[in-house]
């Protein structure tokens, strides 16, 4: 198979998969001979192919997708203007320092915040996907040790913890700290619109994160 027909094999697969595409699916696509590097090559040439217009290749957890340009947002909404889930101040912070300390203990997130975690936080996280069990904790009561999971790095956009924004103040906002979130996404022709995260009480405030930054 020559170089264009692959590539363009490999963009209409990108497009109608419903879910990022990895490697493997890749070269199972193309056949065989076709190695990671022609593959990342062809993947490079599609980014730099759709640099200009309403959506982008990314490179997320799972794998490569195409998905909307933040600034494509405000039409799409129109569209599909159903709201994502609205999440509590205490479900935002508690994911945070999963997201930032893990793996943690159930304890040790009430230490950082100060205050009990309601067992409905951990379940709400745990039924979105973002969190999981990874282990136990070799102490009395053996409790359970929590880290987020690739599908919160797929929801963040972003392909590993590394890329996970700096705390580099007291204050950071919420916004900055976890990004464009992915809600109850719909599609349009494979391409997953991102609506605008949201979240419940005064969304004028900022998150006090000295806490975390501190550890």
């Amino acid at each position: 198979m020559n170089t264009p027909d692959a590539k363009r094999i490999l963009e209409t697969a990108l497009i109608c998969a419903q879910q990022p595409l990895p490697m493997r699916e890749m070269r199972t696509l193309l056949g065989e001979g076709s190695g990671a590097d022609a593959i990342g090559q062809m993947l490079t040439a599609l980014q730099d192919e759709w640099r200009d217009r309403g959506v982008e290749l990314v490179a997320v957890a799972s794998g490569w997708r195409f998905q909307s340009r933040p600034e494509m947002r405000t039409y799409l909404d129109r569209l599909y203007p159903e709201r994502p889930p609205r999440y509590a101040r205490a479900t935002l912070e508690t994911l945070a320092i999963i997201a930032y300390r893990q793996p943690v203990t159930r304890g040790d997130i009430e230490d950082i915040r100060g205050v009990m975690v309601n067992s409905l936080t951990i379940r709400q996280l745990e039924d979105r996907g973002w969190i999981e069990v990874i282990g136990h904790r070799d102490s009395a009561g053996r409790p359970a040790l929590f880290a987020t999971t690739r599908h919160f790095l797929d929801d963040m956009g972003l392909a590993s913890l590394d890329q996970l924004p700096l705390l580099e103040s007291s204050k950071a906002s919420l916004e900055v700290l976890t990004g464009q979130v992915m809600g109850d996404v719909g599609t349009s022709h494979g391409v997953p619109a991102m609506p605008e995260f949201n979240w419940s009480g005064d969304q004028a405030n900022h998150l006090e994160m000295g806490q975390i930054s501190a550890l």
